[in-house]
């Protein structure tokens, strides 16, 4: 099967060592952005010439490696580790694809570090005078330490007595990653369906969803008494199982198979969801995402999953 291997980066990572503003325009190519990485290329039998998708920080070249070679299989791959290593010095990401079936029907993205840049209870907790506390927790249910559900109430109650306006502050502090609206906007106008499924609370997912264009929106709810935080959480708690639910339940609903779905996360909780997903990508992800997810973003904003399914710049749907 022929596989398309994607080199990307962001704009923030580029600099004189990687940049391609030669005085030879001719040299200005894909295949010169690409010719570092020639020798750990080779053994995925790279087809013509390479292309770019995004002048300077995307390009992708067909390869048809040995039929062994499964995408999943991918990270105990000794010269898939070896490109993406070498690749990594350069601040690029390095991701290999199917071509088949490669633009999805389906996207299931996660908020939280992933569509915004922060972890929202935090900032809450921050707002609260209890960030320490609640950050603490966070860093351990996100790398997989303890469970999500357990952090999430243990969280929610260091808040209980504060004031509701607490959270309408907090809508606005919050900041979209770069290239979250082109993603699902792109996605929108080639007739995919795009949800927010978050452990987080509907009150700031509503909001984030509108911002970007989801068609739809999953989280937890927050209890609220006369104006003021209870301390409590709604039940049954969305959580990493939930997640994975909402994914197979849509693919049901649109009647579509899963392998034609892409999904987007941080951290443990998202785990199964891009386990199961047709593009699972582990965006700037915890080290239990990277030892298990083949499909990474590091370097690379949100525009990396339009490149991973083929999308070139021109093609995006920018606001």
């Amino acid at each position: 099967m022929s596989h398309a291997i994607v080199f990307s980066t962001s704009e923030k990572y580029v600099s004189c060592k990687n940049t391609l503003r030669s005085k030879n325009k001719n040299l200005e190519t894909a295949n010169f952005w690409l010719e570092r990485f020639r020798l750990e290329l080779q053994p995925f039998y790279p087809q013509g010439n390479a292309q770019w998708l995004h002048y300077g920080l995307a390009a992708e070249i067909i390869c048809k490696p040995e039929e062994s070679f499964t995408i999943s299989e991918a990270l105990n791959t000794d010269s898939f580790l070896a490109l993406r290593t070498r690749a990594s010095v350069e601040n690029i990401d390095v991701n290999i694809v199917a071509l088949q079936e490669r633009r999805k029907k389906l996207l299931i993205a996660d908020m939280d570090s992933t569509i915004i840049t922060s972890e929202s209870l935090d900032q809450l907790a921050q707002l609260a005078g209890v960030g320490g506390a609640v950050e603490a927790i966070t860093e351990r249910s996100i790398a997989g330490e303890i469970d999500f559900s357990e952090a999430l109430v243990d969280r929610v109650k260091l808040l209980a007595g504060e004031p509701v306006e607490l959270l309408e502050a907090l809508l606005d502090q919050v900041v979209l990653n770069d290239g979250a609206v082109s993603l699902v906007q792109t996605m929108r106008a080639n007739d995919s369906k795009c949800y927010l499924v978050s452990g987080g609370f509907d009150f700031l997912l509503g909001h984030v969803s509108s911002l970007c264009g989801f068609h739809g929106y999953h989280g937890n709810h927050m209890l609220i008494n006369e104006n003021v935080i209870t301390g409590e959480v709604s039940r049954p708690i969305l959580d990493r199982k939930a997640k994975a639910e909402y994914l197979t339940e849509y693919c049901t609903r649109l009647g579509i198979d899963i392998s034609a779905t892409a999904s987007i996360g941080d951290g443990a909780n998202d785990l199964e969801m891009l386990s199961h997903s047709g593009m699972g990508v582990a965006f700037q992800g915890q080290r239990l995402l990277l030892d298990t997810i083949p499909l990474q973003l590091n370097y690379t904003n949100l525009l990396g999953l339009l490149y991973l399914q083929g999308y070139s710049a021109k093609e995006f749907v920018v606001t």
